[in-house]
């Protein structure tokens, strides 16, 4: 049985949901599911935009043919080749051997690679190349290294609909509601519209930041994405925060407070803290376990504060190992633009601070505010005096 959704008069989403799979890209949870989206054009031609991963694979062919009945696919178009959309390539040739695939030359590799025949179909296209399906006109935008050097957009220039491969993606289930106007996108899907930016495309801001210059020049009307809801409205409300993302500006002023601690003397140290910043007058601040929190909601939360405190025991003369994975993460995904303060804590040959401070000179723009804080085992009346110091100390670099 097929389950379609119209989104203009002759634009179909044929996607699907899976509620089922545990970690997206076996590593970050979603415990609310993900959609894989894929649209298919019925004009002069037909055109598939995008297929969707093995998992909802019966479902796709069932929406394709519910929208196709009788008649044959005659394009495919392929912007983006990981395997989460281009899983069911292979079944899409096998049921429409007539099709003709259009993608970039990269692309071509790349199914090439994944053990896709698609030899003597293959219209391979550039930056700037049109294409007419009848009605509908569509322009290809390349747009390398969001997040796969092979990715392109699509542009239908007729009804302003943007084919946007993994940009302006979206962790989630849809749960029968596509469009943003159809939910309440800042309760139910900012964190984890944030969540999969920064953790699946956040490394790579200057090319969004390319991309997005590009889609300037392009009257807009829909935003279509490969994961999450389809965008008809307020476009630049998310346009906006991608806008933040990709320069890695914070989107809001408040603290970021993560510990690491084994017995939780280091946990009180952070508590103590985040009450001082409160008492003080900055409510925005949010606290977290690094051993209890994944790593991908780190991230994400890191991304949306403006300061920074990092807490974190001295463990086998280094840093908890869960605190220096956390770090690693940061650097890797180019985390920048961040005021920081360090708060480390030792029973002997406190460590962590040092260390924390060396990883965090390997980032850009990071500006990180002394004095350090050190205690011994747990906290005295004197590392209360210097917390609430501390506090201070943040509330004054945020005017």
């Amino acid at each position: 049985m097929h389950c379609v959704r119209k989104i203009t008069d002759d634009l179909y989403w044929v996607g699907g949901n899976d509620n089922r799979l545990a970690l997206f890209e076996n590593i970050h949870p979603i415990p609310k599911g993900v959609s894989y989206n894929s649209y298919l054009l019925v004009d002069e031609k037909t055109v598939l935009f995008d297929t969707v991963d093995w998992s909802i694979c019966r479902q796709f062919l069932d929406n394709i043919k519910g929208v196709l009945g009788d008649r044959p696919l005659d394009y495919m178009v392929i912007n983006h080749v990981e395997p989460d959309h281009a899983a069911s390539i292979e079944e899409i040739l096998i049921r429409y051997p007539e099709v003709k695939v259009v993608c970039t030359e990269k692309a071509v590799l790349f199914m090439q690679q994944f053990g896709f025949n698609i030899d003597g179909r293959a219209v391979v296209v550039k930056e700037g190349d049109t294409m007419s399906f009848g009605k509908h006109n569509v322009v290809y935008v390349t747009a390398p290294m969001v997040h796969w050097p092979e990715v392109m957009v699509t542009f239908d220039t007729t009804d302003g609909v943007l084919f946007a491969a993994d940009a302006f993606g979206t962790f989630g289930a849809l749960g029968g509601k596509l469009f943003n106007d159809e939910m309440d996108f800042d309760r139910g899907w900012l964190e984890e519209a944030r969540r999969y930016y920064t953790n699946i495309v956040g490394k790579y801001g200057p090319h969004v930041q390319s991309l997005l210059k590009k889609a300037g020049g392009l009257d807009i009307k829909y935003i279509c994405p490969l994961h999450g809801p389809v965008w008809r409205n307020n476009l630049g409300y998310f346009i906006d925060k991608y806008q933040k993302w990709s320069t890695y500006e914070p989107e809001e002023k408040g603290v970021l407070i993560v510990y690491a601690s084994m017995y939780g003397n280091t946990e009180t140290a952070a508590n103590y803290l985040a009450t001082q910043l409160v008492e003080k007058g900055m409510t925005n601040v949010a606290v977290y376990d690094v051993s209890k929190t994944h790593v991908s909601y780190l991230i994400s939360e890191t991304f949306k504060y403006s300061h920074l405190v990092l807490a974190s025991v001295t463990y086998n003369l280094n840093i908890f190992p869960p605190m220096h994975d956390y770090l690693v993460d940061m650097k890797a995904l180019n985390l920048q633009k961040r005021t920081v303060a360090l708060l480390e804590n030792g029973s002997w040959a406190p460590q962590s601070g040092k260390l924390m401070r060396e990883l965090l000179g390997q980032m850009k723009d990071m500006n990180i505010l002394d004095p350090e804080i050190s205690i011994n085992s747990s906290m005295r009346e004197e590392d209360g005096d210097s917390l609430a110091g501390l506090a201070d100390s943040i509330i004054e670099s945020m005017k």
